[in-house]
């Protein structure tokens, strides 16, 4: 029994340490979960306390705000990104169209310029070498293009013809001037002013204040100046300046010794050595007024040239033109002879103003100095 009971009281004494070993870790997990239990309490609390959830919530907000408006922005510069290129786009076909339109409108300034130089041309004033006419052959069709640079090489590609072609024009003007500027001095040597006229001159009017940088300015001066020439073309040739036959002059106009009284007798015009059927010639255009035989004169043709002047073709063996005739500068009339009173084959030519016999020498020497214009 009793070493019954003693190893029953060693068996208590070692279970008695065990169990006080395991209140004290029950007591100390106790503690521990209590401390858990009390912090996560605890940050429930601060968690859903107002002020500690504002301000969690109010950073994410402000992050978020923050990204937002990030992003807002660099939705805004795309968008103006985009809007500069369809500006520039735009821009670019607007300058385009503008173009275009300025090509059409100097294509029709250049028919009218063309016109003008073949009216020149015909009329025989020329200008400078590079004429409207090259710089209007070609055409410029301007297409719609992806680069401003090709736009602007179109600009300055119309913009250098405009200023050819003004330059042409303005050459041309000159030379139309001063062509009639020569005719008008040799003309008014001989005592013809003629009247400014602009008949057989044609074209379409173009106002002359045209917009800036165009040349209806230019354009219409050529116009005025070729006018002015052709009247003074039309007054030279119905000035009595040409020579009626290809002879030398045998007697000169004023006083002489008569070939039959051999004595002092005023000669009324010019005596070209001719021999007989040598071609006659009207010194100007006009209008046949006398041909038949008179008197000393013998076979006798007189035309009236306007402004009072006429001129008298003498002594020839064959008349070739009726009363009423019109003729032109240059066309036979008749045949040299030696008919009336002759003491050869022969032309007398006179030239009359206002009845009255002047000199024809003026004339003559007036065709010669005049005759690049009388073509």
């Amino acid at each position: 029994m009793r070493s019954g009971d003693q190893s029953i009281t060693l068996g208590r004494q070692k279970v008695g340490p065990r169990r006080n070993g395991s209140g004290a870790y029950f007591l100390l997990t106790a503690v521990v979960a209590l401390l858990l239990v009390t912090n996560a309490a605890t940050a429930l609390a601060l968690y859903f306390a107002p002020e500690i959830n504002g301000l969690l919530r109010n950073d994410n907000s402000i992050i978020l705000t923050a990204y937002e408006q990030r992003i807002t922005e660099l939705r805004l510069e795309v968008d103006r990104l985009h809007s500069r290129q369809y500006a520039q786009m735009g821009d670019m076909n607007l300058q385009m169209h503008e173009l275009v339109q300025q090509q059409e409108v100097l294509s029709e300034q250049h028919e009218y310029v063309r016109a003008l130089t073949e009216l020149a041309r015909e009329m025989g004033v020329s200008g400078q070498q590079a004429a409207p006419d090259t710089v209007t052959t070609g055409s410029i069709a301007p297409q719609p293009l992806a680069f401003a640079g090709d736009s602007a090489l179109l600009a300055e590609t119309l913009i250098a013809m405009q200023e050819e072609t003004r330059m042409a024009l303005v050459s041309l003007s000159d030379a139309a001037t001063l062509s009639t500027n020569e005719i008008l001095s040799g003309l008014s040597g001989i005592g013809i002013e003629p009247e400014p006229s602009t008949e057989n001159v044609g074209g379409p009017f173009i106002p002359a204040d045209g917009e800036q940088g165009s040349i209806i300015d230019e354009a219409n001066a050529v116009a005025d100046a070729l006018a002015r020439y052709q009247s003074a073309r039309q007054a030279l040739a119905t000035a009595p300046v040409q020579l009626p036959v290809n002879g030398t002059v045998t007697s000169s106009f004023g006083n002489r010794t008569d070939p039959f009284l051999k004595r002092a007798a005023f000669h009324s015009g010019l005596d070209f050595r001719a021999s007989t059927g040598t071609p006659i010639l009207a010194a100007a255009s006009g209008t046949v007024r006398f041909a038949a035989a008179n008197g000393g004169y013998g076979n006798m043709v007189e035309i009236d040239h306007g402004n009072g002047l006429s001129t008298r073709y003498a002594h020839m063996s064959q008349i070739g033109v009726a009363v009423g005739q019109s003729i032109s500068g240059g066309e036979q009339i008749g045949r040299a002879g030696s008919t009336g009173r002759s003491t050869g084959p022969h032309l007398h030519f006179e030239v009359r103003k206002g009845g009255s016999a002047i000199d024809p020498s003026r004339f003559i020497s007036t065709g010669r100095s005049l005759a690049a214009y009388l073509q």
